[in-house]
């Protein structure tokens, strides 16, 4: 069984080099919005307010035009906030962008004194401290769905996670709008086709070029990805020729390099139940989490400390009905599917896996879903191929805020929050997560391991940024920037120790190739850097 698709996408982001400036509009004319409905872009609580004071809604009121902040980041820049009462933006960007900013018929003004500069270092003190609020076009509802836009808004949005692809290709996802941003900021950290035993995994099928779109793909007012941040290892371990058994094999030695590389996320659309030669099909006493070599795999990826999310498959609508494999592997957090209103699709796959475990365990949108395609165009798909990684960024994103909190820990949290939980559904699993129950579930176990220890487990301990290019790099414990003679250590991902105590830190990350890397401080605490 293979849960294949395609359409696309388009983005607008930046890397290096950038600077934030204030940019001032001289009106907000078309706008969809009207002072006559405030309902439109105000809560019934705001709206109460005015009413109870008597403050009628005026144009101050209303949002920033949406097409001045889509033209601004068609340029290159990054968006990070609006003002609707200045009739302003907050965005970052190259002297070489500002440019061609101020040619735009509509900005009026561009600020950049030193109120703007400091905020700058404001944000590079304390990265929570700068909101987030993308224009997400048709992919809202595929985020709101989670809370996702929530998690975005405290700017998590997965940076410094590393999330593993095992798909049966990337056609052209090095070429596409919707991941421009990701490889300019060489984001793509590994790739390998275990098919061709080759690194190049972008001239074959585009299923896997969608599915990075519901987590990565950066598109202004088109598609925003549940994790635009995130960086990636991209594995093909499908053949979509043909189908045997061997690519469970592929599927295995993807999982273990993604967990050699130090993958924090993997997403799999991927199942198996039926093969070329019949023989070898798995009989549905098969699929109880122990038996295939897909199942154990995913199970060992866990155990390893990855979280693996799996789509459920698309058989609802056939004789066999049922999830595939690895879906039923134990551990997995195997996704169904659902519509834009939370319903069941038709197609998607039946639980539970053989042994009794509910399956799937949790749904997202896989009911036209915003993607991207190699051909780079932005439409809708069908399927649990794209309900399951709109949930692994949203774990993304989520582990960026919680980062330590265990595989299972975090799937039983998030089994929690569903909306259906503590009942399930043979379809729906325990339904959607939330990302606001989830949080808080998520804090009430961090304070009771604080409580069992008597003190914190571990610091908030930051780099920023990560990932870093070249040399200009903070690293932050709980808001305060180190010293230098506080690190101790630098490894590489197979664990060779590149250093002890460094007195010049950032010179020597400015000389480390390309990679990921671990830093250790003295107080223990250790963080993931990927160097570009």
């Amino acid at each position: 069984m293979k849960n294949l698709c395609f359409v696309l996408l388009l983005v607008c982001y930046q890397v290096a080099a950038q600077k934030p400036y204030f940019v001032y509009f001289k009106d907000k004319a078309n706008s969809p919005f009207s002072i006559n409905d405030g309902t439109k872009f105000l809560s019934p609580r705001a709206l109460e307010r005015r009413s109870r004071f008597k403050i009628k809604l005026i144009n101050r009121d209303l949002p920033v035009n949406t097409t001045y902040l889509t033209q601004i980041a068609s340029l290159g820049p990054k968006v990070l906030g609006r003002s609707k009462w200045l009739n302003a933006a907050l965005i970052s960007a190259t002297e070489s962008q500002l440019i061609e900013i101020k040619k735009l018929p509509f900005v009026t003004n561009i600020d950049s004194d030193k109120a703007i500069n400091g905020l700058r270092k404001q944000s590079e003190k304390s990265k929570l401290e700068t909101e987030i609020d993308y224009d997400y076009g048709t992919s809202i509802i595929q985020n709101q769905q989670l809370g996702v836009d929530l998690l975005h808004k405290k700017n998590f949005n997965g940076k410094g996670v590393l999330v593993g692809i095992l798909d049966s290709g990337f056609d052209r996802a090095n070429t596409i709008d919707a991941f421009k941003a990701i490889f300019e900021s060489k984001r793509v950290i590994d790739t390998y086709d275990f098919v061709t035993q080759t690194s190049n995994v972008y001239d074959d099928d585009g299923h896997g070029t969608s599915v990075m779109s519901c987590i990565g793909g950066l598109s202004a007012g088109r598609l925003i990805g549940t994790a635009p941040e995130a960086s990636f290892a991209l594995y093909r371990t499908e053949d979509v020729r043909s189908e045997t058994r061997i690519e469970e094999v592929f599927w295995l030695f993807g999982a273990e390099r993604a967990d050699s590389l130090g993958v924090d996320v993997i997403n799999s659309s991927l199942g198996y139940t039926t093969f070329d030669n019949a023989s070898q099909d798995y009989k549905y006493t098969d699929l109880n989490g122990d038996k295939t070599i897909a199942a154990k795999a995913a199970d060992f990826a866990v155990a390893a400390g990855i979280v693996v999310c799996v789509s459920a498959g698309n058989e609802g609508n056939s004789a066999w009905r049922f999830i595939g494999t690895p879906a039923d592997a134990d551990s997995v957090i195997s996704v169904g599917a659902v519509d834009a209103a939370g319903n069941i699709s038709s197609f998607s796959s039946f639980g539970p896996n053989a042994k009794g475990n509910v399956k799937p365990e949790l749904v997202a949108r896989g009911s036209s879903t915003t993607v991207a395609s190699g051909s780079n165009n932005i439409g809708s798909s069908n399927g649990t191929s794209f309900s399951s990684p709109v949930l692994a960024g949203f774990i993304a994103s989520f582990m960026q805020e919680f980062p330590l909190i265990p595989p299972m820990k975090l799937k039983e949290i998030l089994i929690k929050s569903a909306n259906l939980y503590p009942n399930f559904d043979v379809r729906l699993g325990y339904g959607l997560p939330k990302y606001t129950k989830a949080a808080e579930l998520a804090s009430e176990y961090m304070k009771s391991l604080v409580l069992a220890n008597e003190k914190p487990i571990q610091n908030r301990f930051l780099a920023s940024p990560n990932p870093v290019l070249g040399s200009d790099i903070k690293l932050i414990l709980n808001d305060i920037e180190l010293t230098e003679n506080e690190i101790i250590k630098i490894y590489n991902n197979t664990e060779l120790k590149i250093n002890d105590t460094y007195k010049n830190t950032k010179a020597r990350i400015q000389t480390l190739n390309p990679g990921l890397y671990i830093i250790e401080i003295k107080t223990g605490e250790t963080l993931k850097l990927i160097k570009l």
